[in-house]
């Protein structure tokens, strides 16, 4: 509507209520004659303010299954999905198979397998090269476009082309206990990424707000190396550090000062895990105690995670999920108001020469069902937002969706691998004491020659590739004759790792069984040891690794270990990583111990797989 002039004329009343009849004699002629005066009227009608019509997307497909099955045998199609959309996949999957299927005359069998982003990348690049032919995948469908561009970077023959298939969204979020955000003022007026990386190095934030008893800010962070939301919280801390989130350029990434400044805002992160679902395991755990303010303020996870969360699913691995009640305080799910990054979940065929013709069009034929009014249907409820952007509104009110996302960019190819590939300079640095388990158990094999000590030993060596020389790693061993004290007790110091690895490897090397398992003595001891030597600007941490459980008559319990490592949470955090390693393992203990101090349990009660659970663990810090 054109603006009204600054003088309006001004007539008699009764000009005005002329005018006004001859409209209103004018306006019923012209229903009663054509019946278009509603159509004038929406014409001319002026949108109000912020209604402005936009234009209306075309109708997503309709599924159009077959009238009959295709022969068998059906195709094989198998997929690899990341951990954190394996079970939108499945459940596409599963939608898909419903329905008869005839892909070049045979039936079609889906089969979806998951594998951390990272790692699935790293295979990607990799050609499959030690993965059975038989077990290989036809479509890669990862969380995000992200690792799509670090395979490519990483292979110069990538078996993946383009950009691949958008099939879901789900932004990558600030997830807070309600308390706490509301505490903040985040729950009504969305902080930028700027100021969230301000509050997580502010030491005394919550202390100002009335909340001592929370102590510091608690900042969690998945690695980037295997997790999109890891890799996306480091995007945005080089973007916060460059000066703008929207606009991260490869210069900014290799500069010094702002990798100072990434490595500076990095010290706030109380450490590191595997996946997002790590930290919410624990954040479950503790809110089931009422006390998740003692392990969590903020987590940088995905939307759908925070709707697991709210709706009671948990997982201590990422990949076995397990339902129960709601948690007592829900989490809040923050969009700092300079946009957040999305993960969306392309799936892409690959070029392997291990994919038929057949796998080809039925990959094809599945990824196009995943694009339709169908497959969205399913995508939506399965807590992700469709390629429309649409969300299922009761799935919105468990995770606190907002209605909509401000996208932040995802930077170029070349800056993806160098923001990746810098995370073992900028990330906080360990403080890191492994602590073994030499009891006389130890001695039995895990293969013919193979003792346990020794497979301990060669599992500890390949997981001290994970530090860099400015860590501190030390060694300490124990075990029990009578009543005597611990043996061996610290064999190697923590120290900076470039000066200590050699004095490490010697020493465990020369490691030998002894006796009895003093387990709690030997957690209490250590734990406070490293307590006493505390780094605030280091993640000050303890790997324990047993194959027992405690035979010592000390006066040291459970009870009195967990109480040790509970009190230094607030003011010297020690996290005591457990491992439990082979069928005797006590593993509640150790699942004790380490929810006591903040830390996560890591299962290798099967000998076999303790190499791969240590390598796990060791991204945690």
């Amino acid at each position: 509507m054109g603006r009204r002039s600054a003088q309006t004329p001004k007539y008699p009343g009764w000009v005005w209520a002329a005018l006004a009849a001859v409209v209103v004699v004018a306006a019923a002629a012209l229903i009663a004659v054509t019946g278009i005066f509603p159509q004038l009227q929406s014409a001319v009608q002026p949108d109000p303010p912020g209604q402005q019509e936009t234009p209306t997307q075309p109708p997503l497909e309709q599924d159009q299954p077959a009238t009959a099955s295709g022969a068998a045998p059906c195709i094989a199609l198998p997929v690899l999905a990341s951990l954190e959309n394996a079970d939108m996949v499945k459940a596409l999957a599963s939608a898909y198979s419903a329905k008869l299927r005839d892909v070049d005359g045979k039936c079609v069998t889906v089969t979806v397998t998951q594998e951390k982003s990272g790692v699935a990348a790293g295979k990607v690049a990799a050609g499959f090269a030690s993965t059975p032919a038989t077990e290989r995948p036809a479509v890669w469908l990862p969380d995000s476009s992200a690792w799509l561009a670090v395979a490519g970077e990483q292979s110069p023959n990538s078996l993946v082309s383009g950009k691949g298939q958008s099939v879901a969204a789900s932004g990558i979020v600030l997830a807070m206990p309600r308390s706490m955000a509301e505490a903040i003022g985040w729950d009504k007026e969305a902080p930028s990424w700027s100021e969230v990386f301000a509050a997580a190095a502010d030491p005394g934030v919550w202390q100002r707000l009335g909340h001592e008893d929370w102590g510091t800010f608690k900042f969690g962070k998945a690695s980037p190396t295997v997790s999109t939301s890891g890799l996306m919280a480091l995007l945005t801390s080089y973007g916060v550090a460059g000066g703008d989130v929207k606009d991260i350029e490869r210069q900014a990434v290799t500069e010094g000062p702002v990798i100072e400044k990434v490595r500076a805002a990095e010290l706030s992160t109380s450490h590191y895990m595997a996946t997002p679902e790590h930290f919410l395991w624990h954040a479950r755990q503790a809110d089931d105690t009422g006390k998740v303010h003692d392990f969590l303020s903020a987590v940088i996870v995905d939307e759908k995670s925070v709707w697991d969360y709210n709706k009671g699913i948990s997982s201590n691995d990422g990949v076995n999920k397990q339902a129960g009640p709601a948690p007592k305080e829900p989490l809040l799910a923050v969009y700092p108001s300079d946009g957040v990054f999305v993960a969306d979940n392309p799936g892409v065929v690959l070029s392997g020469d291990w994919v038929s013709t057949g796998q080809r069009l039925a990959a094809e034929d599945f990824l196009k069902f995943a694009a339709t009014e169908q497959g969205q249907a399913t995508v939506t409820s399965a807590g992700y937002r469709s390629i429309r952007g649409a969300v299922d509104p009761q799935v919105a009110a468990t995770g606190h969706y907002a209605e909509s996302l401000q996208e932040l960019p995802l930077p170029a190819v070349d800056v993806l691998a160098a923001v990746q590939e810098s995370f073992p300079d900028v990330r906080k640095r360990a403080r890191a004491l492994f602590l073994l388990d030499v009891s006389g158990s130890m001695e039995d094999e895990i293969a013919p020659g193979v003792t346990r000590l020794q497979g301990a030993k060669d599992a500890v060596t390949k997981a001290l590739e994970h530090f860099t020389g400015d860590d501190q790693v030390g060694l300490a061993a124990f075990s029990q004759r009578g009543e005597g004290p611990l043996e061996p007790g610290l064999v190697s110091p923590v120290a900076p790792f470039a000066g200590n690895k050699a004095d490490i490897l010697a020493k465990l090397n020369a490691l030998q069984p002894i006796a009895a398992t003093p387990l709690f003595e030997a957690v209490g001891t250590f734990a406070a040891q490293q307590a006493a030597e505390y780094k605030a600007d280091s993640i000050n941490t303890i790997i324990l690794l047993s194959d027992g459980r405690n035979e010592s008559s000390h006066p040291a319990d459970l009870a009195s270990v967990t109480t040790l490592l509970g009190s230094q949470h607030h003011t010297t955090p020690v996290l005591v990583f457990t491992l439990a390693y082979g069928s005797e393992a006590d593993t509640s203990t150790l699942r004790a111990i380490a929810k006591a101090s903040g830390a996560h349990f890591y299962d290798a009660t099967d000998p076999g797989r303790l190499e791969a659970v240590l390598g796990d663990l060791v991204t945690s810090f």
